[in-house]
């Protein structure tokens, strides 16, 4: 597979001609050759993004609305498409697909139906015969940076509402799943954007800190809203506060979902089994600790763990019905086999799984987990949970909370008045009560608190992160100053 530059709603190779490969994560075999833009390239599509949006930001609602409602039907046809190339791009089953594309699709729609909600209001004013109002406008071109996990519901998210608001969009897609992004981008070429609205940029993973350096920095850049790891989220952030320009950051989770001694097991047990390992648990609200009442531990362990070990293993671009491939690189095995034995070695109770052979790694399940362990707050990011013991509600709530991230969560409970008192002090941007903490939906805002980053995507929220807030008066020909 191929994936090249697109500037100016043409899809272009590098100027220096570079390339850069996609290797699988098992056998090594190339699956994509992409262009390896430089700051030439870079500064190039900036530049075309900027012109386009001296007309985009003048185009009308319904024109956007009926742009982005065909580029979600666009998307949706090219299902077939993404599944293919996601297996071998990112290692995901038929299933984490499709449910991208269908996600990305109600981004696009939701983002549609919102472009005449982009409002502004009156103000009382003590001045006579004034007229004083607020109104909303497009802030310029916005550099969207994008990871390879949701590829491309987060691709969706970080391009349809910058540009439902009138800007044009820099996207920067991930090194690691080049062509997928390129096949959202063709989406937008394909459903009739003018050229320029979105431009779509691919660097050789080496090239990234400058190139990104280069991107933020340009003046015609405006806002920054990057979705990835905790660690890159802050530079990004200190990087561009030495420009004085806004970031909207999605980052790391090691999302909780807490069962109090009144749960359904059975309802909860399947709730974490999607939670944790729904793309080898590959997603930044991936259900990483389960904190479960004592008075039932044992039997949502023992029901947990024979749930794990019958899920299918194998390679989705082989087997398209598996749910655990490989994860998205050999080191992430090493990285985990780590945090694994650290736990052991501390008394933690192995149920299911065990060790990681380079990408490949059973669903695993580790009991007795403890705040002394490095997996009890690091983010795995792989087919991997714990199982934290807690002796009541109050406990469960305190151990939720001593995470440095806050990004989604859940709870589970009979007493419906009781799971929400227990919801209402978690600290996560998301909590969902008799429900898995892996939950999107493009009406309601998405977003987090503490080291999971700030801003919100989704909704009518995210107008305020894609516009300027100008006050505007209509005054008299003729006032009387006191000087």
């Amino acid at each position: 597979m191929e994936a090249h530059l697109l500037i100016d709603n043409q899809w272009v190779a590098a100027e220096s001609g570079a390339t850069f490969e996609r290797r699988h994560p098992i056998n090594d075999s190339i699956v994509t050759r992409a262009a390896a833009g430089d700051v030439t390239d870079a500064i190039k599509a900036i530049d075309s993004a900027h012109a386009a949006y001296k007309t985009w930001r003048r185009s009308t609602p319904s024109e956007r609305r009926r742009l982005l409602l065909k580029a979600a039907d666009v998307l949706e046809a090219k299902t077939p498409q993404f599944i293919e190339v996601m297996a071998q791009e990112v290692g995901a089953s038929a299933l984490w697909a499709g449910f991208n594309v269908h996600l990305a699709a109600n981004v696009f729609r939701e983002a549609a139906s919102m472009v005449t909600q982009i409002q502004g209001e009156t103000i009382p004013t003590d001045k006579p015969d004034t007229l004083s109002m607020t109104v909303r406008q497009p802030v310029g071109v916005i550099l969207s940076i994008v990871p390879w996990n949701g590829t491309v519901v987060l691709a969706a998210r970080a391009i349809a509402y910058p540009i439902m608001c009138g800007n044009t969009v820099l996207f920067r897609g991930s090194e690691i799943s080049p062509r997928t992004h390129a096949l959202v981008a063709e989406a937008l070429v394909e459903a009739g954007f003018p050229p320029g609205v979105l431009t779509y940029f691919n660097n050789a993973p080496a090239a990234a800190a400058e190139i990104v350096d280069t991107m933020i920095a340009h003046k015609a850049v405006r806002r920054i809203n990057f979705t990835g790891s905790t660690r890159v989220g802050k530079i990004i952030a200190q990087k561009a506060a030495q420009h004085l320009k806004r970031c909207l950051l999605e980052l790391g989770g090691k999302s909780p979902l807490v069962i109090l001694d009144d749960a359904d097991v059975d309802e909860a047990v399947k709730a974490a089994v999607f939670g944790s390992f729904l793309f080898q648990g590959q997603i930044c609200m991936s259900t990483e600790r389960l904190i479960v009442d004592e008075a039932i531990a044992d039997e949502f362990v023992s029901k947990f763990g024979a749930r794990a070990k019958a899920l299918v293993e194998g390679d989705p671009s082989a087997n398209p019905q598996c749910i655990i491939g490989p994860m998205i690189q050999e080191s992430s095995g090493t990285r985990i086999n780590d945090m694994l034995q650290d736990a052991l070695d501390k008394g933690a109770k192995l149920v299911c799984g065990g060790v990681a052979d380079g990408a490949v790694m059973p669903a695993t399940i580790l009991d007795h987990v403890t705040s002394d362990m490095r997996i009890y707050d690091e983010e795995t990011f792989g087919p991997i949970t714990v199982v934290i013991r807690v002796k009541d509600s109050q406990e469960a709530v305190a151990v939720a909370n001593d995470s440095a991230y806050g990004l989604s969560s859940g709870v589970f409970g009979r007493d419906v008045n009781r799971a929400l008192a227990v919801a209402m002090e978690m600290e996560y941007g998301s909590v969902h009560v008799n429900g898995a903490t892996v939950q999107n939906e493009a009406q309601a805002p998405y977003g987090g608190t503490k080291d999971s980053g700030y801003g919100r995507f989704d909704s009518r929220a995210v107008i305020d992160e894609f516009t300027e807030l100008k006050w505007l008066t209509i005054e008299p020909f003729s006032q009387q100053y006191p000087f």
